[in-house]
């Protein structure tokens, strides 16, 4: 039964990385996992999970940082392409590693050998992901619209049509992310959530590495996942408008070839944002920091200690690499 629970637990876990995943390339960032925190910094990454046992347990690694090897991978929008799908194949190795942690306790079969999350299991999710985003947030968005034409012809109008469009999309995201809040596995997700931003803000603001410091700051955070995804959802109405389609397949086919420049231009703009917390854009990512008052929770003191420990061991390997952090 335990092993079911893991299992689907890194299945949802999964649907959820983009919104858990934050950070770029010259920051520090992180990312919740189960039952624990993967902290990055710009030349490392560590993850601290804590085990049924209560034990804590580690990994860290060097990072190779992309922009530094090609230096076209430093363009804007370009970047955030680069960096977001390098986090998100990070996070998904994070989320892997956490899984069998969680799994790691749990008896050995009768051949002696260890549960764990296995190539091709992984493989599968990562397909089954795939085609959950783009049928729940691409195709059903476009099927609703378009029936909606069909009943009235003002919802025709390219304007009204893509505004109805990207209205469904983010309903179908905030009902989501809501429903699997109520699995208390999940929301367990989102407390350790809340313990990566907290810490995240004691590092940036100077403060100690210390339950009580890091306790004291907030769990919203502007270059959240959940800021971006949402940011995302705001900018592809505006992109969609503008390309002269009108048929089903060709909104179709836009809708996920634009994929990558929607991604990079809605990462300059959550980028933009950080440092620049009065401006037009900041504004943009509003509602991205009010959607974090589900996909972050107050984390208990154990669960910010893992998110310290994890943040602890990036830096010392950053510090290894020589690393130098730049601070938004």
């Amino acid at each position: 039964m335990q092993v079911f629970r893991t299992l689907w637990r890194f299945l949802v876990a999964i649907q959820l990385l983009p919104a858990l995943e934050g950070g770029e390339e010259t920051l520090v960032g992180g990312q919740a996992v189960l039952e624990g925190v993967m902290m990055r910094s710009p030349h490392a990454w560590a993850i601290a999970c804590r085990k049924p046992s209560g034990e804590v347990s580690t990994h860290s690694e060097p990072l190779e940082r992309l922009s530094e090897k090609h230096k076209w991978m430093g363009w804007p929008v370009m970047r955030g392409v680069i960096t977001l799908g390098h986090a998100m194949s990070l996070g998904f190795r994070a989320l892997k590693f956490s899984a069998n942690v969680a799994l790691d306790e749990i008896p050995a079969n009768e051949k002696g050998k260890k549960l764990e999350i296995s190539g091709w299991v992984a493989a599968v999710n990562v397909v089954f992901s795939v085609g959950f985003f783009i049928f729940m947030y691409k195709f059903l968005p476009l099927v609703a619209a378009t029936e909606l034409k069909r009943v009235n012809p003002v919802f025709g109008q390219q304007i009204v049509f893509n505004l109805v469009d990207g209205v469904i999309r983010i309903a179908l995201f905030l009902f989501f992310i809501w429903a699997v809040s109520l699995w208390r596995d999940i929301h367990r997700v989102y407390e350790y959530h809340g313990a990566e931003h907290k810490t995240v803000y004691a590092f940036e603001n100077g403060d100690p590495l210390e339950t009580g410091a890091v306790q004291k700051y907030s769990t919203y955070h502007p270059r959240c996942g959940t800021s971006f995804l949402m940011t995302v959802m705001l900018i592809s109405i505006l992109v969609y408008t503008i390309i002269p389609v009108t048929t089903f397949w060709s909104r179709f086919a836009v809708r996920i070839a634009l994929l990558p420049v929607i991604a990079g231009l809605s990462y300059e703009i959550i980028r933009f944002a950080a440092k620049h917390r009065g401006s037009l854009f900041a504004l943009m990512t509003a509602p991205g920091l009010w959607l974090q008052r589900i996909t972050t929770q107050p984390p208990t003191d154990d669960q910010a200690e893992c998110a310290i420990v994890a943040l602890e061991q990036a830096m010392a390997v950053e510090k290894q690499r020589g690393g130098e952090l730049v601070i938004a």
